[in-house]
């Protein structure tokens, strides 16, 4: 029978500068899935906060050996440096973990809606890299089921928060009064639509769009009454630009010290730049935090702000934990009666092989008339006591139930 477990970090456990070095787009999550699942299956999620690989095999620790491994060769550290800050968990232990982060509980903004169909992501190219299986299979279905119910039972997805509206509720505070203020977007995806939006909502009268893909930057410009401008003539968009807020998929950076430094000697004693990079890896150099007229926020220091965002939505995360833990449990009971398969089918190919060889004993004419009949009092036989052994198995006596079921019938016998 496949063991299952989760292995690896997350903003609760790794600083920012670990999490973009072993950061994935799903592409790559799912060759790394198909590498490591070897004769059993895997799933990489890979996120803004968390890298994590899932695994289900009969061979479990030396897998998890090899996946620690990799994970330190990604982040370029020494395996004895990177495995304290990499967590695992098995079993309903990792069933519990994944239906957390599903639900959005375990998310840097608890209640965060992005976060489900990155798991739907991550799990499809699993499936694409033919890395999951039976077992990994039914754990995502089931996750995702666990994230639209706490969607449809609470009213966390009413007030959706994230990271991007974090970044645009901070651009508040800093600046008070957004109308007027000249903001660039750069990155036209999911986040950059959110923040958009917040940021309008927060009294912003326009926003630009730069993105490498102009179509892109235009399409989204047009959806939120913003305006376009060219990737190339970043530097010029930096000098005019009072806030920047960047969240691209780029591996690596997009705005440089340089080009902020360039900007800044044109802004002529203008207002400090604010910029805001929500993006892992990030977008924006660290180093800008050393220049003298800009200000500078990335993922992890938005921490407290959105965390700020779910005051007065404690019966709402309550009842999501609630749905998880039952969820959590569901699964956990399934899991347990496979622990029955193994015996129970032992035992129906051992009444089935008695059936046959005395069926053979009977003539020809008479065989088809016996045949029925015994299968139907076989069936009637065997239905109790399997009911009753996966029942036990449930209840997690289903390994002495089955003992006792092979020494009973001898089916150690008929397995040698």
């Amino acid at each position: 029978m496949k063991e299952l477990a989760v292995l690896g970090t997350s903003h609760r456990l790794a600083g920012l500068e670990l999490r973009e070095q072993l950061a994935l787009s799903p592409a790559a999550g799912g060759r790394l899935a198909r590498d490591l699942a070897g004769e059993g299956e895997a799933v990489v999620l890979s996120t803004c906060n968390r890298t994590e690989i899932y695994l289900a095999t009969s061979d479990l620790q030396p897998t998890l050996d090899r996946a620690r491994a990799e994970l330190a060769r990604r982040a370029r550290l020494p395996e004895r440096e990177v495995a304290p800050l990499l967590a695992v968990e098995r079993e309903d232990g990792a069933t519990e973990h994944l239906f957390r982060v599903a639900a959005g509980l375990d998310s840097l903004v608890p209640g965060e809606p992005q976060i489900l169909g990155q798991v739907r992501e991550a799990h499809a190219a699993a499936r694409a890299a033919a890395a999951a299986g039976p077992l990994l299979n039914r754990l995502f279905f089931a996750a995702v089921g666990v994230g639209k119910r706490v969607r449809s039972e609470t009213t966390l997805a009413e007030q959706p928060a994230s990271v991007a509206t974090a970044a645009a509720e901070l651009v508040r505070r800093l600046f008070g009064e957004l109308a007027g203020r000249r903001i660039l977007l750069i990155g036209a995806g999911k986040m950059s639509e959110v923040a958009a939006s917040d940021l309008l909502a927060r009294g912003a009268q326009k926003v630009f769009v730069a993105n490498r893909t102009h179509e892109r930057a235009r399409a989204l410009g047009r959806r939120f009454g913003g305006e376009p401008v060219r990737f190339e003539r970043l530097v010029d968009e930096l000098a005019r630009a009072d806030v920047v807020v960047s969240s691209t998929r780029c591996p690596y950076l997009v705005v440089t010290a340089t080009q902020v430094r360039e900007a800044l000697e044109r802004r002529a004693g203008r207002r400090p730049l604010l910029l805001v990079d929500i993006a892992v890896p990030r977008d924006i150099d660290p180093a800008i935090r050393q220049l003298p007229g800009c200000m500078l926020y990335d993922i992890d220091d938005l921490g407290a702000a959105a965390r700020e965002q779910v005051v007065g939505r404690k019966a709402d995360l309550e009842r999501a934990e609630a749905i998880v833990a039952e969820e959590a449990e569901r699964f956990g009971r399934w899991r347990r009666s496979l622990s029955a398969q193994p015996a129970v089918g032992s035992l129906r190919r051992r009444a089935e092989a008695i059936r046959t060889a005395e069926l053979a004993r009977i003539p020809r004419h008479e065989r088809a008339a016996a045949e029925a009949v015994t299968a139907r009092i076989l069936n009637k036989l065997l239905h109790e006591p399997t009911v009753r052994l996966k029942q036990a198995a449930v209840r997690g006596d289903g390994v002495a139930y089955a003992a006792a079921l092979a020494h009973l019938f001898a089916l150690d016998e008929d397995a040698a």
